[in-house]
Parts: structure tokens; sequence; C-alpha cells
């Protein structure tokens, strides 16, 4: 019997138009996904993780690091190209803050096709109930 998997079949070059939009990704923002990602990024900064510290640091509660958005920026548009489409070139830039307790919606579409390469342009934004936290551009290349 066939092991049974959730990956998406990886999505073909040829099929890809400009305008297409990727399905929606949600991600909760609890302690845990902040404090574990930091953590998984070797990111030990105390207001990753530590509530006091990042309030006496001016901040109302922890927040989530840049490395970890890269991570979910990249696991946005890996899930909608499949296992066989690579990521060669992100472009992000932060914004608001993602803090425990809020979401992460993210959507994109595909801005451009380079027929020479099989490379798809992705923008995208990841926005939470502040504004959007990440802003960008990413090139996967696409079998």
């Amino acid at each position: 019997m066939a092991e049974q998997t959730d990956l998406a079949p990886t999505r073909a070059f040829a099929d890809v138009a400009v305008g297409d939009e990727l399905t929606p990704l949600d991600i909760p923002l609890t302690r845990t996904v902040i404090v574990s990602t930091a953590i998984a990024t070797r990111d030990y900064q105390d207001v990753h993780h530590d509530p006091a510290l990042a309030v006496e640091r001016g901040s109302p509660d922890i927040f989530m690091n840049i490395l970890s958005t890269n991570g979910f920026v990249n696991r946005f548009v890996t899930e909608w190209a499949g296992p066989a489409g690579k990521v060669t070139k992100l472009s992000i830039r932060l914004g608001a803050p993602n803090y425990p307790g809020d979401t992460m919606s993210f959507t994109g579409s595909v801005e451009a096709k380079d027929d020479a390469t099989n490379t798809v342009t992705v923008g995208l934004v990841g926005a939470n109930s502040i504004g959007a936290h990440v802003t960008g551009k990413v090139e996967v290349v696409l079998p």
C-alpha cells in the first residue's frame, strides 16, 4: 500500500499564469510558535521569549523574529509550488510586529514569469490585525 502524504503536487511552470493567486495561509501566532521558532533559529534575544523584558524595552509583548518570518514566507510559497519548486530569491520588508494571540494571514499572486529560466515571481503580504507584517517578492523555479 502506498504511503499517503499531504504534499501538494509540484506546480508546472506551463500551468502558471501571471495573476494566479496562491492559496491563502493563516498562521496562528501563539506564544509557543513565537518562542519556539526564535529558538529554532538560534535567536535568543529576550524580546522573543521574555514578556517582562520585552515590555521593559518598549514592546507590549514578545514578538516574532525575522528568521521565523522568512521561514513562514518560504512555507507559503513552497506549499503552493510543491516539492520540486526551488526558491532562488526572497526579498521581504517587515512592518507591523507579530504578537501572541493574533493571526498572520498570507495572500499572494504570480506577478511575473521568465520563460528562459522557468522562474515565477510571487508578490505576497503576510498581515495581522495591526497591518502588514511582511511584504515581499519570492522567485521560484518550477519544472
